[in-house]
């Protein structure tokens, strides 16, 4: 019990220490690269009880943490931090169990290297199987659309966009959130490093609307006679908006500029439709015609 009182007695009192000071910059842009962290430390003499100080006895620093945008100064490949302008940032984050004497040296310079940057397009790897009668309603929304790569830049010169890890589900009937790691590049960071993926699943149906056809840069001078007049269009729709397809909707063409010489028949093609109409087939494939 005495020694026991001894060391507690001994705790209680003052002492002037000398501890370092370890400077971590946050808040740093992506691109920097932060050279001989090892020399950005300060050296301070506090004053502080005994029990305050045991802490150093298991680790020979306190980190100090100071914002890059707001707390240094910023020149070519250099930070410059004011210690002494900025001794109550320090005082701050060391509590009041610790009086500072002093700190040196009075300005910490750190050096940086920058990288370069860009930014490219995030491109969804999937593999998606839906249950009969299923489908995405619209399409794969991405929180992000591109993310920034930082690297040499020979490096990130090479790199066009970014792919995400495969999306693989089965027998989907509903809504889609996931969250997706990307693809990792080589010697190239990349910010963010994953990205969330949704997309609305709902119940689709087939139907079919008759629709006439158009034949579009035909020279003024010329008469033709064409069959069928009209076709056939298989249509891919959520249920919800079937009873609102009309045939308004859709415009079928046939494009007199696209024929071959010789050639006697033309190839419709669709080239309206309504957005909420998820894919469209024509049961004609071609158009004949003659010239009159």
């Amino acid at each position: 019990m005495a020694f026991l009182f001894l060391v507690i007695s001994k705790l209680s009192n003052d002492y002037n220490q000398s501890i370092k000071l370890k400077i971590q910059l946050t808040n740093v842009d992506d691109e920097i690269i932060i050279v001989n962290d090892s020399l950005n430390y300060l050296d301070a003499v506090v004053q502080a009880k005994g029990f305050s100080l045991v802490p150093f006895l298991f680790k020979d620093y306190k980190l100090i943490l100071i914002d890059a945008d707001k707390d240094v100064s910023t020149f070519q490949n250099l930070y410059l931090f004011d210690v002494r302008r900025h001794k109550f940032l320090i005082e701050r984050q060391l509590s009041k169990s610790y009086k500072i004497l002093s700190l040196k040296p009075d300005s910490l310079f750190v050096t940086y290297t920058k990288r370069a940057s860009k930014f490219v397009p995030v491109v969804l790897n999937k593999d998606i199987e839906f249950s009969p009668g299923y489908d995405i309603f619209g399409t794969h929304q991405l929180n992000v659309d591109s993310v920034k790569i930082v690297g040499s830049e020979n490096k990130i010169r090479e790199v066009s966009r970014v792919v995400t890890e495969e999306l693989r589900l089965s027998d989907v009937k509903n809504t889609i959130n996931q969250s997706l790691r990307i693809e990792k590049i080589p010697d190239i960071d990349i910010f963010p490093k994953q990205v969330s993926v949704s997309a609305e699943v709902m119940k689709f149906t087939e139907g079919t609307i008759e629709s006439p056809i158009a034949i579009v840069n035909k020279p003024s001078e010329l008469e033709i006679n064409y069959f069928p007049k009209n076709v056939t269009i298989s249509y891919y729709v959520d249920l919800d908006n079937f009873k609102s397809v009309q045939a308004s909707d859709f415009k079928v063409e046939c494009d007199f500029a696209l024929l071959e010489e010789g050639q006697s028949f033309f190839i419709p093609k669709v080239v309206k439709k309504p957005d909420f109409v998820k894919r469209v087939v024509l049961k004609q494939k071609r158009i004949d015609f003659i010239k009159l």
